[in-house]
């Protein structure tokens, strides 16, 4: 099988900085932690990441066996995890941390905010972009972006869905992330790169790209 590389411009150097992305949402059941996951995988060729499970109770923890050469850690104080030595720290975060997120946003590079494609699952993202604008108010460098995910096959995005989200004054990213079984497997799998499945492979890739080109700017 061929092994799928991520690679990027020579903006993947302004990660070594030492960056942190942070996936949330105030919604759960929207894929942050199968997003957050593989893009740690897909960085990880060019970086030293960290994945981390900001629920104790989680099990991201659980999956290190299945992702040899990525630091993966629950933690739940954010000093230690600002102080992380990796280039770039991937954040998970459970729905509950409602109360915590502005914390956690100001110590963050980027936010990474998913939604599935239906009116109601758009509508719920409002609350947490309120916090990211809070955020980017006292932490102005801070960027953001939307993700839509869990696309279903052959049922696309309407154009009234589109219309929403560019209203809420927050980038939409290109990349659309379908739901497929390739991601589903993911957790056992090593991610999707580590699989046959190229469209998957290519819209982890064009995320991650894009995420990079932001936050170098």
């Amino acid at each position: 099988m061929q092994v799928y590389v991520c690679r990027f411009s020579l903006d993947i150097l302004y990660l070594r900085m030492g960056k942190i992305i942070t996936v949330a949402h105030q919604k759960g059941g929207v894929g942050k932690s199968t997003l957050a996951m593989n893009l740690a995988v897909c960085f990880q060729d060019q970086l030293s990441v960290a994945l981390v499970d900001t629920d104790l109770q989680g099990s991201i923890v659980d999956l290190q066996e299945h992702l040899p050469g990525l630091t993966v850690m629950q933690e739940d104080n954010f000093e230690s995890i600002k102080a992380a030595k990796q280039d770039l720290v991937i954040i998970d975060t459970p729905p509950y941390l409602s109360n915590r997120l502005p914390e956690l946003f100001l110590i963050s590079d980027y936010v990474l905010i998913p939604t599935k494609a239906g009116f109601f699952d758009v509508m719920a993202i409002r609350s947490t972009l309120a916090l990211v604008k809070q955020a980017q108010a006292k932490y102005p460098r801070l960027k953001a972006g939307i993700v839509l995910n869990m696309i279903k096959p052959r049922s696309g995005v309407t154009q009234e869905v589109l219309n929403l989200l560019q209203s809420f004054d927050t980038p939409v990213l290109q990349t659309m992330v379908h739901d497929r079984v390739s991601f589903t497997r993911s957790p056992i799998t090593g991610g999707v790169l580590a699989g046959a499945d190229i469209k998957a492979k290519e819209e982890i890739t064009g995320l991650a790209e894009e995420i990079v080109e932001s936050i170098s700017e």
